[in-house]
């Protein structure tokens, strides 16, 4: 127990710059505090003590803003960081040098008995805002990011972003748990496709469109308005912001 709650304590310095001395990281660190007492929590749980470990469990809430059920599975070296809204469902299981951030689910569906909670492997970066739900397994090394809802296993090595968490890059490379942030956006990549498309549809329609105005003034014919030219733009500064993220 001593050497886990060692392992809890380094992990602070190697992950959060702005952490500073022993001290500070000891008085001032909720998702430290919450492990602490989740793990006398989680003790006392196995040994099948009613009530009092749900009472722990209540009062790490109350401090931390951090729920973790003490039926939860938490390795060594788990670094919670902030952790003001973070829900840890009882049958969850958290690998060794994990990082959860704010807002992070790990929940359940509400249709499952037993083990109804994700599994994370061993350094599994979880963004602020993701919901991991069900019982689902996380490999190793997988990144998850900011406001995505994760429904399926991911395996190693991966990247998963969205609603649904869909999978975006796949690697054989360990994760930099502090590049979280380096995340592509799906979203903004598919409508930028969508946006090239309709440009070159109306590009050829522009074109169709002026061969025949220009058979209709060879016969006298009525005029027809012509397609309003390059309406999608990409020079849009509202598109370009939006794929850009600012949208999104």
């Amino acid at each position: 127990m001593l050497r886990i709650v060692l392992a809890d304590f380094k992990i602070i310095f190697e992950r959060d710059p702005a952490a500073r001395n022993w001290l500070e990281v000891l008085l001032c660190y909720p998702g430290l505090h919450a492990l602490l007492l989740h793990r006398l929590a989680n003790k006392l749980y196995q040994l099948r003590l009613p009530v009092i470990p749900r009472v722990i469990s209540q009062i790490a809430r109350l401090l931390t803003g951090i729920e973790i059920h003490p039926g939860a599975s938490i390795g060594k070296g788990v670094f919670i960081d902030h952790g003001m809204g973070v829900v840890v469902g009882e049958t969850a299981i958290v690998g060794d040098y994990s990082l959860i951030y704010q807002g992070v689910t790990l929940g359940g569906t509400g249709k499952e008995s037993g083990k109804r909670h994700p599994s994370l492997g061993k350094n599994v970066v979880v963004g602020a805002g993701a919901k991991v739900l069900g019982n689902i397994n996380i490999s190793e090394n997988v990144r998850i990011g900011a406001g995505s809802v994760v429904l399926r296993d991911v395996p190693s090595d991966c990247t998963v972003v969205g609603i649904p968490g869909r999978i975006v890059y796949r690697a054989g490379s360990k994760v930099e748990p502090l590049d979280h942030a380096k995340l592509p956006d799906s979203e903004a990549k598919v409508i930028r496709m969508l946006l090239d498309r309709i440009e070159n549809l109306e590009t050829q329609l522009s074109s169709l469109q002026t061969t025949e105005k220009s058979a209709e003034r060879s016969t006298n014919n009525t005029k027809e308005q012509s397609f309003p030219k390059g309406s999608c733009s990409l020079g849009n500064k509202e598109i370009e912001e939006f794929l850009g993220g600012a949208g999104i």
